[in-house]
């Protein structure tokens, strides 16, 4: 199969809750007895992991981060390829195909608009304003300021533009803090990838341990079989008693019961992985996956491993890492911005206002003339404070133009009304309620939280490591003691065999040597899988491509 290659992390984000729980589940199913590969595991939630596996591979951290891909709707699941399924295939294909992806990633689209707005807030403000009014009895005409009483319809236009000059560098932090909380956006993209392949992979190797559970169980109801023919033999010879048949057959029955139980297991296993991969009913029916061939854990060399490089590693290419780190830096940055608040405000802004009535008039000449005459009055000079006479002469005046009131055209107010501003703002806090203060109190607190759960993250990858170390090393040495155990009880049970063929050996106490033998490969199998995926878990963490 095409190796797993792993990713060249640059924006994720981490959030493990789950994981102390994950990693208990795990100790304590591996301490459990698990006869007849009756292991199963139980309901998966959507990107939280499967039985063992899940907390395996969940506690080692993320997979490659692939370039988002816009995935398929839930009512309309996508077209699968057919033929058997690898990893790699399996994992590409969740990767292209899951909402909880595209969730992230249309998150992250949100998280980038907010962004541009930020940064659209340094530009000025512009916006135009209209309105048209009726005004009907006695009112004030808005542009002639005096009383009429007739119904009136005005119409007021402005335009206003402002800018912010200083404030306190709040526009300016705003943006930094922005374009973190971006970039953090993209690690939860890489985060929610990580999580769904995890889960793929847990899930398909849950079905290969399945599979191969299944297998082993059906090879002893062969051997159970078997047993009951020869058994049926020596009882009609009289070899053996009634009560050995009787034995044989209820071993029979108990390991056609085992492959039952394997088979649904394989089932369940089975239905998670078609589920994450979001495939149609007539893909999931033909569903098969490639049962590649996987080296026994005694095959290799005694585990050995630097912790503290292995975690340096881990720490610079893992993206849970990156994004505590740069939601400590976006709480720094909300820090200057609630501390921008005790500045001053300076404001430019300005003005363009006109407007119309319909009862504004206007003299207008009509273009006629007409003659005037005046009287001429004598006034007696003997006598100057007489009244002046009147006289029978009278002398033409000049001709003077007729003029009537009209009504002012529309467009002719606009241009005559037209009014202008320009205003300079300066607000200077004194006293809010200690709003600034509280809300740099509060992003202080933030700022300490944030750092508190980046070293959480920290911490938490420190554990797994060697966690998955320390369960890896046990693996392998368990491994190697239940594959000799094996070999001891199958020739334990060869010679309890042959004691219960020739009638010396109870079927009570040869079922018991025979249910040994049968909790022993399971064991094996079980130890075998364990070191597979804490090995891989292992190379995860430095750095190796994640293959089978």
């Amino acid at each position: 199969m095409r190796p797993w290659t792993t990713p060249r992390f640059e924006n994720t984000s981490i959030y493990l809750p789950v994981l102390p729980y994950l990693q208990h589940c795990c100790r304590l199913m591996i301490t459990l007895p698990l006869e007849l590969g009756a292991w199963i595991p139980p309901r998966r939630p959507r990107l939280a992991g499967a039985g063992l596996m899940a907390g395996l591979l969940l506690g080692a951290g993320a997979v490659q981060a692939q370039a988002p891909v816009a995935p398929a709707t839930l009512s309309t699941p996508p077209s699968a390829p057919t033929g058997p399924w690898t990893l790699q295939r399996a994992v590409d294909y969740a990767l292209e195909h899951n909402l909880n992806v595209r969730q992230s990633q249309l998150t992250a689209e949100s998280n980038k608009a907010v962004l541009t707005q930020s940064k659209a807030a340094l530009l000025p403000t512009a916006n135009l304003n209209g309105t048209q009014t009726w005004n009907t009895g006695r009112t004030i005409n808005p542009l002639t300021y005096q009383y009429e009483n007739e119904t009136v319809r005005s119409n007021n236009f402005s335009a206003q533009s402002q800018v912010v000059l200083f404030q306190g560098f709040q526009l300016r932090n705003t943006i930094r803090r922005n374009d973190l909380d971006y970039e953090a956006s993209l690690s939860d993209i890489g985060k929610a990838r990580n999580d769904l392949a995890l889960n793929v992979a847990s899930a398909y190797l849950q079905l290969l341990l399945s599979e191969e559970l299944i297998r082993s169980n059906q090879s002893r109801v062969a051997s159970s079989q078997a047993q009951v023919a020869r058994t049926q033999i020596l009882l009609k010879a009289g070899s053996v008693a009634e009560s050995n048949l009787l034995d044989s057959q209820s071993q029979l029955a108990s390991d056609e019961l085992n492959v039952i139980t394997a088979t649904n297991q394989r089932d369940i296993a089975r239905l998670n992985l078609v589920q994450l991969l979001n495939l149609d009913g007539a893909a999931a029916s033909t569903f098969q996956v490639d049962v590649p061939s996987l080296p026994d854990p005694d095959a290799e060399a005694p585990l050995a491993l630097n912790l503290e490089e292995t975690f340096r590693s881990a720490s610079a290419t893992l993206p849970e890492i990156k994004a505590a780190d740069l939601r400590v830096q976006s709480a720094q940055r909300s820090i200057d911005l609630a501390r921008g608040g005790y500045y001053p405000r300076l404001v430019l802004s300005g003005s363009l206002v006109t407007g119309y009535s319909s009862s504004a008039t206007s003299r207008v000449l009509t273009g006629d003339s007409t003659a005037t005459f005046l009287p001429v009055f004598q006034y007696d000079p003997l006598n100057p404070s007489a009244p002046p006479r009147t006289t029978t002469f009278a002398v033409i005046g000049p001709k003077q133009p007729n003029a009537e009131l009209l009504k002012t055209g529309f467009f002719t107010q606009l241009g005559d009304n037209v009014g202008r501003s320009v205003q300079l703002g300066l607000t200077v806090p004194i006293l809010n309620g200690l709003q600034v203060r509280t809300n740099v109190q509060r992003a202080i607190i933030n700022e300490k939280l944030s750092q508190a759960r980046a070293e959480q993250v920290r911490l938490t990858l420190r554990q797994n490591i060697e966690q998955a170390f320390v369960d890896a090393r046990a693996a392998q040495l368990q491994y190697a003691a239940a594959k000799r155990q094996v070999a001891a009880l199958t020739l334990s049970q060869r010679n309890a065999e042959i004691r219960f063929n020739n009638g010396l050996l109870n079927g009570t106490d040869f079922n018991i040597a025979k249910n040994n033998l049968t909790a022993a490969e399971s064991n094996r199998i079980q130890a075998k899988y364990s070191f597979i995926f804490r090995r891989k878990v292992l190379d995860f963490y430095q750095g190796k491509p994640l293959a089978l």
